[in-house]
């Protein structure tokens, strides 16, 4: 009894977000004019600035653990 009632709730459900589904994706909306106004120029290079400083410092610290690993003979 219940199989047959989880077999209709399921159909239900299925079919019920195919019909919405099929409506509600069909235009998205317009924001043209949000993004337009907006610059993303200068925090590009605010996050390239922090990764190229992040960068040398991990540079610096290999660099740093080779030599003394020379130093050490290991």
């Amino acid at each position: 009894m219940f199989n047959n009632a989880k077999n209709f709730v399921k159909s239900s459900v299925l079919g019920g977000s195919a019909l919405i589904a099929s409506s509600s994706y069909a235009v998205g909306p317009d924001l043209s004019t949000l993004t337009a106004a907006i610059d993303f120029g200068t925090v590009t290079t605010a996050v390239l600035g922090a990764a190229a400083a992040l960068i040398v410092v991990y540079i610096a610290w290999k660099g740093a653990k080779m030599v003394i690993s020379a130093v050490r003979g290991g």
